[in-house]
Order: structure tokens, then C-alpha cells, then sequence
């Protein structure tokens, strides 16, 4: 019988995950359906509650509290709030606050997937940093204090390359003049893994309201390319 096996980023996802529902164990995630379950070590469906309605005209506030996974948002505070405290400037706080949204929908290339879903609210250098420190993940920068993380070693053994694709955006981020900014989601999300640290919302919140293009019809219905993916989350379990 032939093994599958997963990639790089698959495995790192896997990991990442797995680091983030350590944070708030026990518990049985929020929602209905895959989308925000997953599945048991045997491959069983997790049994969920019933979502809370979401207001007419959603903020991304009403998502933290709605619809992302605790385990996510515990792991984004604990991000933003790292970051916070150690001087960030206000966007790259929020940043380190929204870098990890796209896995409550979909785990293959979340950062791509989660600057495309904050694109038309955020600045471009917000949305930029977002998608590349998927990338840069793998690849240290002593400059600013950050190895490849131990437990990527430990996973994936000495010398792990990653797929092409992660190399090229790496080097392509490498050179571009907001390198740092999403290099400094991947130091802070270091320090986001800390089991029983509780992080609030509310000191975010002025940052969210400075910096985040909030659309008067609230996200998911005013007609952006990216819509469809917050109605997603609204609407997780309607069949059509």
C-alpha cells in the first residue's frame, strides 16, 4: 500500500495547527460542518454546536467573536499582542492580528489565501506582508533573531528543502522593500504558541478601526472580489 505523502507546507500547516488547538484544550471547536470542525484522529467528523446568527452588516470584530476558531484567534491575540508590546508600528500589529484568518477556511496556502481575503480593506503593505510570511517561514534571518523553528527539525529532519514555489517567493520577498514587514510576522508568530496566555480583542480594537477599510454593508455583501469568502464563514453550512 503506497503512503502518502504530504509536502512541506501541508506538514507545517499540520503543525501549526496542531500548536494552535494545544492553546485551547479541551474543547470541541465552534460551528458546523468540516469547515470549522475538521475531522477526529479516526477520520470521524467532529461533533458541533449550532453557530451564533451574525449581525446583518458584519465587521471583521464579528468574526473574531462569530466565527474564527478559538484556537485561531488565541494564537492571532497572542501574535498582535507580542508585537504590540514589543513596539510595532500599528500595521504590522495588525498584520501579526489577521496573518492566520485564511485557516478557518482552507489550510493549503493560507497566507495567500488570507491577504487576498483582507486586500480590499487593508493597506498594500498589510496584505503584502500577510501573504509572504507563509514563505518565509522556512527560511532563518539572524538579523532580527529568527531561526528555523525546532520544531520544523523536528518534523521534517536536517535540511528539509521546501517546494520550489516557497523558495521563489522567499527570494522574491527577499529583495522587495517591505521584506521586514512580513518577516515580522513570522518572529512574533514565535512567541503566539503559549499555553493558558488569554489575549483579548479590545486592545486591538483602535487599531482595527485606524487601519481596517470596515465596508458599510458590512464584509461578505458589498460586492468586493473577496465577498464570497466571508460569506463563506457567515454561511458555512448552506448547500448552495
Amino acid at each position: 500500500m503506497e503512503v502518502e505523502r504530504k509536502t512541506s507546507e501541508e506538514r507545517a500547516d499540520a503543525l501549526e495547527e496542531a500548536m494552535m488547538k494545544d492553546l485551547d484544550k479541551p474543547g470541541v471547536r465552534r460551528g458546523t460542518g468540516l469547515l470549522f470542525g475538521g475531522l477526529t484522529p479516526g477520520g470521524v467528523p467532529l461533533a458541533l454546536g449550532a453557530l451564533a446568527a451574525m449581525p446583518s452588516q458584519p465587521t471583521v470584530v464579528d468574526f473574531f467573536k462569530l466565527r474564527f476558531m478559538p484556537h485561531t484567534v488565541n494564537h492571532m491575540l497572542q501574535s498582535a499582542n507580542d508585537a504590540q508590546k514589543k513596539g510595532e508600528p500599528e500595521e504590522t500589529v495588525l498584520a501579526c492580528l489577521l496573518h492566520d484568518i485564511a485557516v478557518n477556511l482552507i489550510k493549503v496556502d493560507h497566507g495567500w489565501w488570507a491577504a487576498q481575503m483582507v486586500e480590499p480593506y487593508v493597506s498594500e503593505k498589510v496584505s503584502w506582508a500577510i501573504r509572504h510570511h507563509q514563505a518565509l517561514r522556512f527560511f532563518p534571518d539572524p538579523s532580527v533573531g529568527y531561526a528555523y523553528p525546532e520544531r520544523y527539525v523536528q518534523i521534517f529532519g536536517e535540511g528539509y528543502v521546501p517546494e520550489p514555489y516557497i523558495k521563489a517567493a522567499y527570494e522574491k520577498a527577499r529583495k522587495h522593500k517591505w521584506y521586514m514587514e512580513a518577516r515580522m510576522i513570522t518572529v512574533h508568530d514565535l512567541y503566539a504558541f503559549e499555553p493558558g496566555v488569554n489575549p483579548t480583542l479590545e486592545p486591538f480594537i483602535d487599531v482595527i478601526g485606524r487601519h481596517f477599510k470596515q465596508p458599510k454593508e458590512g464584509l461578505g455583501f458589498d460586492g468586493s472580489p473577496v465577498a464570497h469568502m466571508w460569506r463563506s464563514l457567515i454561511y458555512p453550512d448552506n448547500p448552495l
